[in-house]
């Protein structure tokens, strides 16, 4: 669809094939099953595979192992506009999640602590199972709980809508390309990526990367999450490590109103591994009390998108490309 919307603008888009996952959830579970055998048993060695995978996961390293978790295909869409050296990407993933319990709407805004207390137990997981085995086995059985909960979310969770999350993104990210296009100044050239696969580890835009020149002036500009709430720009972004943002769009957006600075903690966007990659990248992000509106609940719909704050978010998003490109022709 997204495909052909562009063509009939007269902007053909590439499909660019990849292998992922459709959930995370297996990835997590065998995580939670090497932790939680490292400690129940205790096994040092085991508990600390665990861990190096838990920080592989969440921090965008990848591991040697990865295509074993990868049967499906997915897809990026990529069009281009302009021509010259200096280059611009706008980028929004098109993919939705499974729900699960922790994103209940009571129980969302502690994501981030519960999140924060199994990276700490999964670190410290294999020096307890060497050391204390009465202290590392009830930390192996929170693992193996953990695991226990994510075999069902994926035997019975559906898949959320997504509106919000983030078909809002990328009507932003396709009107914004449109809307800049036919006005490029000489020696520019934009890009639209559209990305699968960002809930299931960023593979969409770690994909992504071996399309991308070479990160010398590259701008990347991200939109996630924009239909309801405060629009916010990232600084920084991880889970475990802070991945600082920089570049023209951040010193761009330092100087504009209308968005106001956030560490964003909560989770990875598809720019943490272009970040890591030497990209100087920006995202945008619309929060309501520090999370997105109905983030990865069956309530993400389109009756829950405010159609102000996507306009506004086009708005400000316009405002803050132009800042960094040369006037137009």
């Amino acid at each position: 669809m997204l495909a052909a919307y562009l063509a009939e603008r007269g902007y053909p888009a590439e499909v660019r094939r990849f292998r992922a996952p459709r959930t995370y959830g297996w990835e997590l579970l065998v995580i939670g099953l090497l932790l939680g055998l490292g400690g129940v048993q205790p096994q040092p060695w085991l508990a600390l595979l665990g861990a190096y995978w838990f920080w592989a996961y969440f921090d965008g390293w990848g591991t040697p192992w990865d295509a074993l978790f990868a049967p499906h295909v997915s897809h990026n869409l990529l069009a281009r506009a302009g021509r010259g050296d200096r280059r611009i990407v706008l980028l929004a993933h098109y993919d939705t999640a499974k729900t699960f319990f922790l994103y209940h709407p009571r129980r969302v805004h502690g994501f981030r602590r519960t999140f924060v207390l199994q990276a700490v137990l999964a670190t410290a997981l294999p020096l307890l199972a060497a050391a204390s085995p009465l202290l590392s086995r009830p930390v192996g059985l929170f693992f193996l709980l953990q695991a226990a909960l994510l075999w069902h979310r994926e035997w019975t969770a559906p898949y959320v809508n997504g509106a919000n999350d983030n078909a809002s993104g990328v009507a932003v990210a396709v009107q914004l390309f449109l809307d800049t296009a036919p006005r490029l100044p000489p020696g520019v050239e934009l890009w639209l990526a559209l990305t699968g696969s960002e809930e299931v580890g960023a593979r969409g835009a770690r994909a992504l990367l071996k399309d991308l020149p070479p990160p010398r002036d590259t701008l990347v500009l991200n939109i996630d999450n924009v239909g309801r709430g405060q629009l916010h720009y990232a600084e920084a972004e991880g889970m475990l490590r802070l991945h600082r943002s920089s570049g023209a769009l951040v010193d761009a957006a330092r100087r504009l109103d209308g968005a106001v600075p956030v560490q964003y903690r909560l989770a990875y966007f598809d720019t943490l591994p272009l970040v890591r990659a030497g990209y100087r990248c920006l995202t945008l992000v619309r929060l309501e009390r520090g999370v997105p509106p109905h983030w990865h609940w069956p309530t993400d719909t389109l009756d829950n998108v405010d159609p102000q704050a996507v306009e506004q978010t086009l708005a400000y998003a316009r405002t803050l490309l132009w800042t960094v490109l040369p006037p137009p022709r």
